[in-house]
Protein backbone atom coordinates (compact mmCIF):
# COMPACT_ATOMS: atom_id res chain seq x y z
CA UNK A 1 0.00 0.00 0.00
CA UNK A 2 1.41 3.39 -1.04
CA UNK A 3 2.12 5.72 1.87
CA UNK A 4 -0.01 8.86 1.75
CA UNK A 5 2.03 12.06 1.59
CA UNK A 6 1.18 15.61 2.68
CA UNK A 7 2.82 18.81 1.44
CA UNK A 8 3.98 21.35 4.02
CA UNK A 9 5.43 24.88 3.83
CA UNK A 10 8.26 24.53 6.34
CA UNK A 11 10.37 27.31 7.85
CA UNK A 12 13.80 25.84 8.64
CA UNK A 13 15.77 28.96 9.64
CA UNK A 14 15.01 32.38 11.06
CA UNK A 15 16.30 34.49 8.20
CA UNK A 16 13.10 35.46 6.44
CA UNK A 17 10.82 34.12 3.71
CA UNK A 18 13.72 32.58 1.78
CA UNK A 19 13.97 29.91 4.47
CA UNK A 20 10.45 28.65 3.69
CA UNK A 21 10.37 25.63 1.38
CA UNK A 22 7.83 22.98 0.39
CA UNK A 23 8.44 19.46 1.62
CA UNK A 24 6.48 16.25 1.46
CA UNK A 25 6.13 14.04 4.50
CA UNK A 26 3.92 11.07 5.37
CA UNK A 27 0.50 12.04 6.66
CA UNK A 28 0.64 11.38 10.41
CA UNK A 29 -1.80 9.01 12.05
CA UNK A 30 -4.45 10.67 14.17
CA UNK A 31 -4.44 10.32 17.92
CA UNK A 32 -7.64 10.20 19.98
CA UNK A 33 -9.26 13.66 20.08
CA UNK A 34 -7.79 14.78 16.75
CA UNK A 35 -9.26 15.53 13.32
CA UNK A 36 -7.57 15.70 9.92
CA UNK A 37 -8.43 18.65 7.68
CA UNK A 38 -7.88 18.59 3.94
CA UNK A 39 -6.92 22.22 3.44
CA UNK A 40 -8.42 24.19 0.55
CA UNK A 41 -6.89 27.61 1.19
CA UNK A 42 -4.89 29.49 3.83
CA UNK A 43 -4.27 33.20 4.40
CA UNK A 44 -1.18 35.20 5.26
CA UNK A 45 -1.01 37.36 8.36
CA UNK A 46 1.75 39.71 9.49
CA UNK A 47 2.80 37.38 12.35
CA UNK A 48 3.60 34.71 9.73
CA UNK A 49 6.23 37.03 8.27
CA UNK A 50 7.55 37.98 11.70
CA UNK A 51 7.88 34.30 12.66
CA UNK A 52 10.23 33.66 9.72
CA UNK A 53 12.61 36.13 11.38
CA UNK A 54 11.95 34.99 14.96
CA UNK A 55 10.51 38.43 15.77
CA UNK A 56 7.00 37.42 16.85
CA UNK A 57 6.13 36.91 20.53
CA UNK A 58 5.34 33.26 19.80
CA UNK A 59 8.50 31.45 18.67
CA UNK A 60 7.79 27.92 17.44
CA UNK A 61 10.54 25.33 17.44
CA UNK A 62 12.29 24.90 14.09
CA UNK A 63 11.29 23.56 11.67
CA UNK A 64 7.66 24.61 11.75
CA UNK A 65 4.76 24.77 9.30
CA UNK A 66 3.63 28.33 8.66
CA UNK A 67 0.05 29.52 8.70
CA UNK A 68 -2.35 30.76 11.36
CA UNK A 69 -5.65 30.40 9.50
CA UNK A 70 -7.25 28.54 6.67
CA UNK A 71 -10.30 26.66 5.48
CA UNK A 72 -10.86 23.09 4.42
CA UNK A 73 -12.90 19.94 4.78
CA UNK A 74 -12.86 17.37 7.58
CA UNK A 75 -11.28 14.26 6.06
CA UNK A 76 -10.99 12.01 9.13
CA UNK A 77 -11.88 12.23 12.81
CA UNK A 78 -10.79 10.48 15.98
CA UNK A 79 -13.03 12.60 18.21
CA UNK A 80 -16.57 11.22 18.38
CA UNK A 81 -17.58 14.10 20.68
CA UNK A 82 -16.50 16.81 18.24
CA UNK A 83 -19.33 18.81 16.60
CA UNK A 84 -17.84 18.04 13.17
CA UNK A 85 -18.17 15.06 10.85
CA UNK A 86 -16.31 13.93 7.75
CA UNK A 87 -17.15 16.23 4.85
CA UNK A 88 -17.90 19.34 6.97
CA UNK A 89 -16.45 22.64 5.72
CA UNK A 90 -14.49 24.25 8.57
CA UNK A 91 -12.30 27.18 9.51
CA UNK A 92 -8.88 26.19 10.87
CA UNK A 93 -7.16 28.49 13.35
CA UNK A 94 -3.89 27.89 15.14
CA UNK A 95 -0.51 29.50 15.69
CA UNK A 96 1.00 27.39 12.89
CA UNK A 97 0.09 24.64 10.45
CA UNK A 98 -2.27 26.13 7.83
CA UNK A 99 0.05 26.22 4.80
CA UNK A 100 -0.18 22.53 4.09
CA UNK A 101 -2.25 20.08 2.10
CA UNK A 102 -3.39 18.50 5.38
CA UNK A 103 -3.60 19.84 8.93
CA UNK A 104 -4.14 18.01 12.21
CA UNK A 105 -6.44 19.80 14.65
CA UNK A 106 -8.48 19.46 17.79
CA UNK A 107 -12.12 20.52 17.83
CA UNK A 108 -11.35 23.80 19.62
CA UNK A 109 -9.12 24.82 16.67
CA UNK A 110 -12.06 24.55 14.29
CA UNK A 111 -15.24 26.49 13.59
CA UNK A 112 -18.03 25.86 11.11
CA UNK A 113 -17.38 27.79 7.92
CA UNK A 114 -19.82 30.69 7.45
CA UNK A 115 -22.27 29.77 4.73
CA UNK A 116 -21.83 33.08 2.89
CA UNK A 117 -18.13 32.49 2.20
CA UNK A 118 -16.22 30.53 -0.44
CA UNK A 119 -13.10 28.64 0.72
CA UNK A 120 -10.79 31.42 -0.50
CA UNK A 121 -12.74 34.02 1.47
CA UNK A 122 -13.18 31.76 4.50
CA UNK A 123 -9.42 31.17 4.69
CA UNK A 124 -8.92 34.91 5.23
CA UNK A 125 -11.74 35.36 7.73
CA UNK A 126 -10.78 33.91 11.11
CA UNK A 127 -7.79 35.93 12.32
CA UNK A 128 -8.71 39.42 11.17
CA UNK A 129 -12.46 39.29 11.76
CA UNK A 130 -12.09 37.60 15.15
CA UNK A 131 -9.53 40.27 16.10
CA UNK A 132 -12.06 42.90 15.02
CA UNK A 133 -14.87 41.25 17.00
CA UNK A 134 -12.88 40.75 20.21
CA UNK A 135 -11.58 44.32 19.89
CA UNK A 136 -14.87 46.08 19.24
CA UNK A 137 -17.32 43.94 21.21
CA UNK A 138 -15.50 42.05 23.95
CA UNK A 139 -12.87 44.66 24.82
CA UNK A 140 -14.10 47.95 23.39
CA UNK A 141 -17.82 47.69 24.10
CA UNK A 142 -18.69 49.49 20.86
CA UNK A 143 -22.33 50.57 20.76
CA UNK A 144 -24.55 51.49 17.83
CA UNK A 145 -24.40 55.23 17.22
CA UNK A 146 -20.83 55.63 18.47
CA UNK A 147 -17.95 56.85 16.31
CA UNK A 148 -15.10 54.47 15.47
CA UNK A 149 -11.68 55.42 14.09
CA UNK A 150 -9.77 52.61 12.35
CA UNK A 151 -6.07 53.09 11.68
CA UNK A 152 -4.42 50.96 9.00
CA UNK A 153 -7.87 50.63 7.50
CA UNK A 154 -6.62 49.08 4.26
CA UNK A 155 -4.91 46.16 5.98
CA UNK A 156 -6.50 42.87 6.95
CA UNK A 157 -7.42 43.76 10.53
CA UNK A 158 -8.35 47.30 9.51
CA UNK A 159 -10.65 46.19 6.70
CA UNK A 160 -12.35 43.65 8.97
CA UNK A 161 -12.83 46.30 11.66
CA UNK A 162 -14.36 48.79 9.24
CA UNK A 163 -16.75 46.12 7.95
CA UNK A 164 -17.74 44.89 11.41
CA UNK A 165 -17.98 48.41 12.84
CA UNK A 166 -20.55 49.34 10.19
CA UNK A 167 -22.47 46.10 10.81
CA UNK A 168 -22.62 47.03 14.52
CA UNK A 169 -24.10 50.45 13.74
CA UNK A 170 -21.10 52.73 14.25
CA UNK A 171 -20.05 55.76 12.22
CA UNK A 172 -16.65 54.72 10.87
CA UNK A 173 -13.69 56.97 10.10
CA UNK A 174 -11.01 55.07 8.16
CA UNK A 175 -7.38 56.21 8.11
CA UNK A 176 -4.69 54.67 5.92
CA UNK A 177 -1.43 55.52 4.16
CA UNK A 178 -2.63 55.58 0.54
CA UNK A 179 -5.67 56.21 -1.60
CA UNK A 180 -5.49 52.59 -2.81
CA UNK A 181 -5.85 51.34 0.76
CA UNK A 182 -8.61 53.83 1.47
CA UNK A 183 -10.50 52.47 -1.54
CA UNK A 184 -10.70 49.14 0.32
CA UNK A 185 -12.02 50.94 3.41
CA UNK A 186 -14.62 52.74 1.30
CA UNK A 187 -15.71 49.46 -0.30
CA UNK A 188 -16.05 48.06 3.23
CA UNK A 189 -18.47 50.83 4.22
CA UNK A 190 -16.37 53.57 5.82
CA UNK A 191 -18.21 56.89 6.24
CA UNK A 192 -15.10 59.12 6.19
CA UNK A 193 -11.61 58.60 4.71
CA UNK A 194 -8.31 60.10 5.87
CA UNK A 195 -4.95 59.68 4.11
CA UNK A 196 -2.58 60.21 7.01
CA UNK A 197 0.40 60.72 4.71
CA UNK A 198 -1.32 63.81 3.32
CA UNK A 199 -3.37 65.01 6.29
CA UNK A 200 -2.89 65.42 10.01
CA UNK A 201 -5.36 62.77 11.07
CA UNK A 202 -6.05 64.04 14.63
CA UNK A 203 -6.92 67.47 13.21
CA UNK A 204 -9.13 65.93 10.54
CA UNK A 205 -10.87 63.67 13.08
CA UNK A 206 -11.66 66.66 15.28
CA UNK A 207 -13.10 68.45 12.24
CA UNK A 208 -15.30 65.46 11.37
CA UNK A 209 -16.54 65.05 14.96
CA UNK A 210 -16.88 68.82 15.54
CA UNK A 211 -14.31 68.74 18.33
CA UNK A 212 -15.87 65.87 20.27
CA UNK A 213 -13.41 63.16 19.23
CA UNK A 214 -14.11 59.49 18.62
CA UNK A 215 -15.49 56.95 21.07
CA UNK A 216 -13.37 53.98 20.00
CA UNK A 217 -10.05 53.72 18.15
CA UNK A 218 -8.63 50.51 16.71
CA UNK A 219 -4.86 50.71 16.23
CA UNK A 220 -3.05 47.81 14.55
CA UNK A 221 -0.24 50.12 13.37
CA UNK A 222 1.53 51.43 16.49
CA UNK A 223 4.43 53.89 16.58
CA UNK A 224 3.65 57.56 16.07
CA UNK A 225 0.10 56.77 14.98
CA UNK A 226 -0.70 55.33 18.41
CA UNK A 227 0.74 58.43 20.03
CA UNK A 228 -1.23 60.80 17.79
CA UNK A 229 -4.47 58.89 18.26
CA UNK A 230 -4.74 60.06 21.86
CA UNK A 231 -5.14 63.58 20.49
CA UNK A 232 -8.49 62.74 18.90
CA UNK A 233 -10.17 60.43 21.41
CA UNK A 234 -13.38 61.51 23.12
CA UNK A 235 -13.92 61.71 26.86
CA UNK A 236 -14.11 58.16 28.27
CA UNK A 237 -13.10 56.76 24.89
CA UNK A 238 -11.44 53.39 24.36
CA UNK A 239 -8.15 53.03 22.49
CA UNK A 240 -7.65 49.42 21.37
CA UNK A 241 -4.07 48.34 20.67
CA UNK A 242 -4.14 45.37 18.28
CA UNK A 243 -0.68 45.35 16.71
CA UNK A 244 2.40 47.23 15.55
CA UNK A 245 2.48 46.85 11.76
CA UNK A 246 4.69 49.96 11.58
CA UNK A 247 7.41 47.94 13.31
CA UNK A 248 7.43 50.17 16.38
CA UNK A 249 5.48 50.28 19.61
CA UNK A 250 3.87 53.58 20.52
CA UNK A 251 4.77 55.48 23.69
CA UNK A 252 1.83 56.12 26.00
CA UNK A 253 1.66 59.67 27.31
CA UNK A 254 -0.27 59.09 30.48
CA UNK A 255 -1.08 62.76 30.92
CA UNK A 256 -3.17 62.66 27.71
CA UNK A 257 -4.94 59.48 28.80
CA UNK A 258 -5.73 61.04 32.17
CA UNK A 259 -6.90 64.34 30.65
CA UNK A 260 -9.38 62.50 28.43
CA UNK A 261 -10.44 59.92 30.99
CA UNK A 262 -9.87 57.26 28.36
CA UNK A 263 -8.90 53.60 28.49
CA UNK A 264 -5.97 52.04 26.62
CA UNK A 265 -6.71 48.37 26.07
CA UNK A 266 -4.46 45.66 24.67
CA UNK A 267 -6.10 43.09 22.38
CA UNK A 268 -4.92 39.54 21.64
CA UNK A 269 -7.87 37.75 20.13
CA UNK A 270 -6.22 34.33 20.00
CA UNK A 271 -5.12 34.51 23.61
CA UNK A 272 -8.62 35.69 24.56
CA UNK A 273 -10.02 32.35 23.42
CA UNK A 274 -7.15 30.25 24.75
CA UNK A 275 -7.43 31.67 28.26
CA UNK A 276 -11.22 31.47 28.30
CA UNK A 277 -12.36 28.78 25.83
CA UNK A 278 -16.05 29.34 26.59
CA UNK A 279 -15.72 33.05 25.83
CA UNK A 280 -13.76 32.23 22.69
CA UNK A 281 -16.48 29.89 21.44
CA UNK A 282 -19.14 32.49 22.26
CA UNK A 283 -17.25 35.14 20.30
CA UNK A 284 -16.71 32.85 17.29
CA UNK A 285 -20.38 31.84 17.19
CA UNK A 286 -21.56 35.46 17.47
CA UNK A 287 -19.17 36.55 14.73
CA UNK A 288 -20.31 33.75 12.43
CA UNK A 289 -23.95 34.77 12.98
CA UNK A 290 -23.20 38.40 12.12
CA UNK A 291 -21.16 37.34 9.08
CA UNK A 292 -24.05 35.30 7.69
CA UNK A 293 -26.71 37.89 8.52
CA UNK A 294 -24.76 40.94 7.30
CA UNK A 295 -22.71 39.31 4.53
CA UNK A 296 -19.32 40.13 6.07
CA UNK A 297 -16.41 39.25 3.79
CA UNK A 298 -12.68 39.89 3.63
CA UNK A 299 -11.31 41.63 0.56
CA UNK A 300 -8.76 39.44 -1.21
CA UNK A 301 -5.87 41.35 -2.72
CA UNK A 302 -4.02 38.46 -4.33
CA UNK A 303 -4.11 34.67 -4.43
CA UNK A 304 -1.02 32.49 -4.76
CA UNK A 305 -0.35 28.79 -5.33
CA UNK A 306 1.25 26.95 -2.43
CA UNK A 307 4.61 26.67 -4.21
CA UNK A 308 4.81 30.50 -4.30
CA UNK A 309 4.47 30.93 -0.52
CA UNK A 310 7.90 32.58 -0.23
CA UNK A 311 6.95 35.10 -2.94
CA UNK A 312 3.73 35.86 -1.07
CA UNK A 313 5.66 36.50 2.13
CA UNK A 314 8.10 38.80 0.33
CA UNK A 315 5.14 40.69 -1.17
CA UNK A 316 3.77 41.15 2.36
CA UNK A 317 7.17 42.40 3.53
CA UNK A 318 7.24 44.97 0.71
CA UNK A 319 3.60 45.88 1.38
CA UNK A 320 3.08 45.26 -2.31
CA UNK A 321 -0.46 43.87 -1.98
CA UNK A 322 -3.53 45.69 -0.70
CA UNK A 323 -6.08 43.44 0.96
CA UNK A 324 -5.62 39.91 2.26
CA UNK A 325 -3.23 37.50 0.58
CA UNK A 326 -4.48 33.93 0.20
CA UNK A 327 -2.67 30.74 -0.74
CA UNK A 328 -4.77 28.29 -2.74
CA UNK A 329 -3.96 24.69 -1.95
CA UNK A 330 -4.41 22.26 -4.84
CA UNK A 331 -5.88 19.04 -3.56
Amino acid sequence: MTEKLATYALCRALNGPGAVTLEQRPVPSLEPGQLRIRMKAAALNFPDLLMTYGKYQFKPTLPFVLGMEGAGVVEETMDPAAPFKVGDAVLYKSKTGAFASHATATANQLDPMPTNLAFEEAAAFSVTFLTAYVSLVERGGLRAGETLLVLGAGGGVGQATVTLGKALGATVIAAASSDEKLAIAKASGADYLINYHRENFPTRVQEITKGRGVDVILDPVGGKFFEQSLECIAWAGRLLVAGFASGEFGVLKTDLAMARGCSVIGVRAGEFGRRDPDAGQRASAALRRIAEEKGLKPIIGESWPLDKIADALYAMERRAVTGKQVVLIDN
